[in-house]
């Protein structure tokens, strides 16, 4: 499983994945600060099951703070998007190419309305971020659509001259998108496709079953970064409205990476995705004036009123749990917690839905 972090240049995006992943990422205000993609890992948070049995687990991989447990999912920042993308405009080609490994999208975007649509610096608010959403599905979906047409007339041809199951070839056809054989056949139906011939589908009916498609292998999550920005909780409030069926999640990932940061140096104890942090002796004996007023400040703007903190933690567990409805897994059992070297629950798997015990095997 895969977590595509992605958008237009200058949104955030990049202080989004460093604060997900601690990675050391390329940061700056201006278009393609971001080249190829980046990779790293990010971390979902789940209960820390071993606690129901008086213990603490001792992760192989990820770690545990307090009674929570942090299980890694890889992730890539991919390069800036612009409009235009799938025509080869800005790094438009190597960002689709890019994107087609990715299982799950968080979309950043500039919720404040402070870069307009090539990612330039305006005023505060001139620009509408809904822009912006609109605008990635638009690329995506023509992208899908391009795949989806190139050849299209033949390959109808051939399958109607040989009797060819339109679903089983569509499905192999478009296997790098993680196109399946059961979404071709559901999406098939849904658009009244399944009765009629392919060779006789319109431009209309392909551009919709790209579309299709598209929503089912590249699920989306808005995450409206810069949300403690002047305009943005009202911009935020505006999109909730305006687009119902997305899940758009207030975020700011500059305080994010601000208290992981503090953390790491054990300036803060700080549970990434709660809504509090404390100062640690060593944080109140280092710390000055400026940075003991940068943290209040994301106390007062950001933590006391979000339930969802920073928003960085509430993306990526709903990315994984809420979109993909990916479940996590513990080896062993209530008989059986400890391994050969006295590790606690050292594993935790990330499957997906309908796994079954032999799956798992």
């Amino acid at each position: 499983m895969i977590i595509g972090c992605v958008g237009k240049p200058s949104v955030g995006k990049s202080t989004f994945f460093k604060s997900a992943t601690l990675a050391e990422v390329e940061i700056a205000s201006y278009p393609f600060t971001t080249i190829k993609p980046n990779e790293g890992m990010g971390f979902v948070k789940i209960p820390d099951v071993a606690r129901d049995f008086g213990k603490s687990a001792n992760p192989r991989e990820g770690f545990v703070l307090k009674d929570k447990r942090f299980v890694p999912v890889q992730m890539i920042d991919v390069a800036g998007l612009v409009p235009g993308a799938h025509e080869g405009e800005g790094m438009g080609n190597q960002f689709l190419d890019d994107l087609r490994q990715a299982d799950v999208l968080i979309h950043v975007i500039d919720v404040s309305g402070s870069t307009n649509a090539k990612g330039e610096a305006i005023e505060m608010g001139t620009y509408d971020p809904q822009e912006d959403i609109k605008f990635l599905e638009v690329e995506l979906d023509h992208w899908y659509y391009g795949i989806l047409q190139k050849g299209w007339a033949k390959f109808a041809r051939q399958i109607q001259q040989e009797h060819g199951d339109i679903v089983k070839a569509l499905a192999k056809q478009l296997s790098g998108l993680k196109v399946t054989i059961p979404l071709v056949e559901k999406s098939i139906k849904n658009l009244g496709l399944a009765d009629t011939i392919p060779t006789d589908w319109t431009e209309k009916q392909l551009f919709d079953l790209a579309r299709d498609f598209r929503k089912s292998t590249k699920p989306m999550i808005i995450a409206c970064n810069k949300i403690d920005k002047k305009t943005g909780h009202e911009n935020y409030i505006k999109l909730k409205a305006e687009n119902p069926d997305l899940i758009l999640i207030p975020c700011s990932a500059e305080s994010e990476l601000a208290l992981r940061e503090a953390a790491k140096h054990e300036l803060i104890e700080y549970v990434p995705g709660e809504t509090s942090f404390t100062i640690t002796e060593k944080g109140n004996s280092m710390l000055n004036e400026k940075q003991k007023a940068a943290l209040n400040y994301i106390k007062e703007n950001i933590l006391d009123k979000y339930v969802e903190g920073t928003g960085v933690q509430s993306v990526l567990n709903l990315a994984v749990f809420g979109l993909l409805k990916y479940i996590a897994i513990h080896p062993g059992g209530a008989s059986k917690l400890e391994d050969r070297d006295g590790n606690v629950l050292p594993d935790c798997f990330l499957m997906p839905p309908g796994t079954t015990a032999l799956d798992f095997a």
